[in-house]
């Protein structure tokens, strides 16, 4: 029989798929860590990126006597840091290690590997570099991939960077005003999480849609 309470056990449990947990658990350092993770590193594939962003928008708004807060311009520095510094790292990670980036036959690594090479030649590099930001795995696979393709490391820095801006920030701020105009809502993160998730997607359904119909022009019989 353990020494401790169940309650202790409770407190010290984390459960890395959910956002709240983590920040719970980790604060805002530990939100840097996750994405640089998320963002970068091909452990970090089922990590959540997006609904890690929003919660942690929406805990800025929280009361200081609340379970958790946090404030607004280190969580908007930890997410801008963890975001960037990890594609980046997961870029010369992958051109460190070269073909064997390419060549991982791990089921997982396999699946993200194929979805973001179908991203590169359907969307082009620099398009493909923003809209990846937005897809969850194939915004993890992406930096180690285009590393061991020998990508210009100066191409891949100007747009991950740009994007990763607008991505991490973005939807940090989502969750902020959100949170701002909204009492309680921390209280139903869930399903305003999964509405945001659902809006930042809006633009790869859009290239989708579009892509879709330049084939059947191009392809009318088909």
């Amino acid at each position: 029989m353990s020494r401790y309470p169940a309650a202790v056990h409770h407190q010290y449990a984390v459960n890395l798929l959910s956002a709240r947990s983590l920040i719970s658990s980790f604060g805002t350092l530990g939100i840097a860590v996750v994405l640089f993770a998320e963002t970068g590193l091909l452990i970090g594939l089922f990590l959540p990126g997006d609904t890690l962003l929003f919660t942690a928008g929406v805990l800025t708004t929280t009361s200081s006597k609340s379970t958790v807060h946090l404030h607004l311009g280190w969580v908007l520095v930890a997410v801008a840091v963890g975001a960037l510094v990890g594609s980046q790292v997961g870029f010369a990670i992958g051109h460190s290690a070269g073909p064997r980036v390419v060549t991982d036959s791990r089921p997982r690594i396999v699946t993200a590997r194929a979805k973001t090479a179908e991203f590169i030649e359907r969307y082009g590099l620099r398009k493909a570099i923003v809209l990846s930001r937005f897809v969850p795995i194939v915004r993890t696979a992406m930096s180690p991939l285009l590393g061991s393709l020998n990508v210009s490391a100066v191409t891949f820095t100007t747009w991950q960077v740009m994007s990763g801006l607008v991505w991490s920030i973005g939807i940090t701020l989502a969750g902020w005003g959100v949170g701002s105009h909204i009492s309680n809502i921390d209280r139903y993160l869930l399903p305003v999480v999964a509405l945001i998730v659902a809006i930042s997607l809006t633009p790869i359904g859009y290239e989708v849609v579009k892509h879709r119909r330049e084939q059947r022009a191009l392809n009318p019989g088909s």
